[in-house]
């Protein structure tokens, strides 16, 4: 597939059938993922894999902050990439300093780079994706023991669809672009 059939066609999926996405087309979806350009090259990205179906079902529940949206999402995925970024080295320069007014916000913006890198790569496998952004992270931290020094910047669900959604309306060009 090349890159604009991908960029056009890519789907949030928050369906899936029961097929299993295989450990080694995840390690290959992450691994495409490192390719993703980041802050300085400090690929800060971090990719916790949850694939025991009890330990989501308990996310789904418990670790949604209350947005029940997901919880179907969650407990229905063939796995769950919890994105995590270590923290206070996007942005920053080796003496702790902000290299940019962004602050430490810069983290966000590479996971973001480094998601979409991942869910692209996914859907060339024929496997789809969507971004959760409401989730408890303390809840999701202390399950997956996530070290100190990590933040969780974003979760994943990953499985092979069951829906075909269709394109929502995009935006103009001319809402879009503003020529100086």
């Amino acid at each position: 597939m090349n890159v604009v059939k991908a960029i056009k066609t890519r789907r949030s999926i928050r369906k899936y059938t029961t097929e299993i996405v295989s450990r080694i087309d995840l390690e290959d979806i992450v691994e495409l993922a490192s390719y993703a350009p980041s802050w300085k090259n400090t690929q800060t990205p971090g990719y916790v894999i949850i694939q025991d179906k009890e330990m989501l079902q308990d996310i789904a529940e418990h670790g949604v902050s209350g947005f029940t949206f997901n919880t179907g999402t969650i407990a229905g995925c063939s796995a769950l990439v919890v994105m995590t970024a270590k923290k206070n080295r996007c942005g920053y320069e080796k003496d702790g300093s902000f290299s940019t007014p962004k602050g430490d916000k810069w983290e966000m913006f590479d996971a973001g780079v480094a998601a979409q890198t991942f869910m692209l790569a996914a859907y060339e496998k024929g496997i789809g994706t969507v971004v959760l952004g409401i989730f408890d992270e303390a809840y999701i931290a202390e399950k997956i023991n996530l070290e100190e020094d990590k933040s969780i910047s974003a979760l994943i669900a990953v499985g092979y669809p069951a829906e075909k959604p269709v394109m929502p309306k995009r935006k103009s060009l001319d809402e879009l672009i503003r020529f100086i």
